[in-house]
Order: structure tokens, then sequence, then C-alpha cells
């Protein structure tokens, strides 16, 4: 069986192995306070352009929306985002279980726009109601849409007029700054949003995710929330290792770059191959319709995820490439797609 299943079924980057294998048996001082957390630290800090910027680091996703959210908003304020959203569908409610509701709106592309924001803003009026305080976006997408500069300085620029927190989760940021047709960079993030993080177990590292806080009024007493969440791991130094081995000689961009390349042969082949798509994604992420019997077939020897129903007889899967996809797997898929 060959998985396409998601780009986290590998262990990590060799390079940062290396590292991890090196450092086993140096000590440490625990929770992100050592060395090596403070190396990736001020590596981040260099490649946003922002020395100002505050950098914690944490287990995974979910656990960065939830700890951010929850630290950013007030019991009585709600968070913005598209209907496809992380937050809004593969969190096990964990945003609402800290109080929070999320507040979905339809979007274009898997994307919000700043006219989807006035107009949700605009519905709630007064204290009867939740009060829309942060806008939630990610990129790249749940469905491996990317957005432009304008997008992103139109719902900066929204936000900022709004009183409103801008927050971006960075699960696939590596494969979003790299994608073709890309105009967005990490000092652009730095300069438009509030708070983002950067994505690592998505991206070649074993697990990890890096909080950036921007904006002053986020920062104070981040940590005690991070470990009033259980999210401040004890061996800190495992996250600071890999994320300043991530941004060591450009890995962090190469990794991204590889399964975003691959992304593009095994789409460049379904389409050869008369397969239609569900979003027209510049990423990792590729989301083909087939019939219930062809991914019946494929489903003998390629692993992916079943996305969404399109009829009775018709469905989308995902395939989803990584830092560790090989031409050779992308070929094998490719072949199988042909002989259905």
């Amino acid at each position: 069986m060959i998985s396409f299943r998601n780009d986290y079924s590998e262990g990590a980057l060799p390079e940062i192995m290396q590292v991890l294998t090196e450092t086993n048996l140096h000590q440490t001082v625990g929770y992100g306070l050592d060395e090596w957390c403070d190396k990736a630290r001020a590596k981040i800090q260099d490649a946003i352009q922002c020395p100002g910027a505050d950098v914690h680091f944490l287990v995974g996703g979910t656990q960065a929306n939830q700890t951010c959210i929850s630290a950013f908003l007030r019991s009585h304020e709600a968070v913005i985002g598209v209907d496809t959203a992380h937050i809004n569908v593969h969190e096990t409610g964990a945003i609402e279980a800290t109080g929070h509701k999320v507040l979905a709106v339809a979007g274009k592309d898997g994307k919000v726009t700043a006219s989807d924001i006035r107009q949700m803003v605009a519905l709630h009026t007064d204290e009867h109601m939740v009060k829309p305080k942060m806008v939630y976006i990610s990129d790249s997408t749940e469905i491996g849409t990317i957005y432009t500069l304008q997008e992103l300085e139109e719902i900066s620029a929204c936000c900022r007029d709004l009183g409103l927190y801008l927050y971006l989760d960075g699960a696939r940021l590596g494969s979003a700054l790299t994608a073709e047709g890309n105009d967005i960079t990490l000092p652009d993030l730095a300069r438009l949003t509030d708070a983002f993080y950067i994505g690592g177990t998505k991206n070649g590292a074993l697990f990890g995710e890096a909080v950036v806080l921007i904006n002053p009024a986020l920062k104070e007493d981040f940590r005690y929330l991070i470990k009033q969440h259980g999210g401040m791991l004890a061996k800190g130094r495992l996250l600071g290792i890999q994320f300043a081995t991530l941004f060591t000689d450009d890995l962090f961009f190469r990794a991204a770059r590889h399964a975003n390349e691959c992304a593009k042969k095994l789409k460049q082949g379904l389409v050869e191959c008369g397969v239609t798509f569900m979003a027209d994604s510049v990423t990792n992420q590729q989301f083909p319709i087939f019939t219930e019997e062809e991914i019946a077939k494929l489903a003998e020897h390629f692993m992916f995820e079943r996305w969404a129903n399109i009829d009775a007889d018709h469905a989308v899967i995902r395939f989803c490439t990584s830092w560790a996809t090989t031409e050779e797997q992308i070929g094998a898929l490719i072949q199988a797609v042909k002989s259905l």
C-alpha cells in the first residue's frame, strides 16, 4: 500500500533526525527555555523580519488554535471563519469547548473575504449575541487554495477597521508560500496579521508548530495559557531542535516545494486521464472526483482520504503529497488511474 492519505505519514526529514540523534544526550533546561528554542526563535524572527515577535512552540495545530483563540478572546467574543475551516470542521468542537463560538461564512474557494467579515459583523448588533472579535484564516486552505497578497491586505485592513484580530493557521504554510502563483512572504504575514503559526508537523517535522505573536496586546501571560491548556512540553528542546533545523539552509521551503512539485505532477497526470477536481488546488492537496467503483479499485493499492460525496455514484477523495513522496509513487498512482 502506498499512502497519499496525509502529509505526515512518514517520520521526519533526515536532517532533523540527524540533529535529534546528535543532541540526544545533551542536557538542557525544559519547557522551551533551552538554547535550541532560543536559536529557533531567533531564526524565525529573522525570517519574518520582525525581531519584536514572540515565538512559542506547541506540539500540534489543534492545540495551537485552541490555545491562541482562548487566550485572545474574552468569554463573550467569537471567531469568524470559512465554513470549511479546520476549527469549524476538524477540531471536535475544541474551540466551542473553550466557550467561544465559531461564526462560519460560506466564503469562496475555501477562503474568507473582507466582504464576508463585514457582513458577519453587521449581523451581530448588540449584547444579546456573541461579539465577533477575531478572524481565522488558513494558508493554504483546507481545500488546497491559497490567498493572494491583495486578498490578505484587504482582510487585514478590514480587521483593523473593525477592531478584529487577524489570526492565520499555517499548518500548511510552507506549501502555500512555495505554491505556483503565491505572492505572500513571511514578512508579509508579520506585517498584516496579529498572530499566526508556522506548521512543522505537515512539513517534515516529527511534530510541532511555531506560534508567532505580533500584536503586543496578545503577548501577555501567553506562556501561562500554554501551560493551562496542557501545551507546555517538558522536553521543549525537541521542538526547538526541529524548527532550528527547518530554518537552516532553506530546509523548510525545500521540503514544501518538493511536496508541491509532486502534487503538480500528479494533477497533470490525472488531468491527462480526464479526471475532474473539486477545487483548483496549487498546493500539495489534490481533490479528484471518481466513481465509487473506481475509488474501491484505487483503495486496493493506495491510501487516501474520502472527502465528500457528489451524488449516489461519485465522490471526492483527497491525495496528499509530502516531503517524502517519490516520483515512483506518483507514477504508480497515475498508472493505476489510467488502468481504470
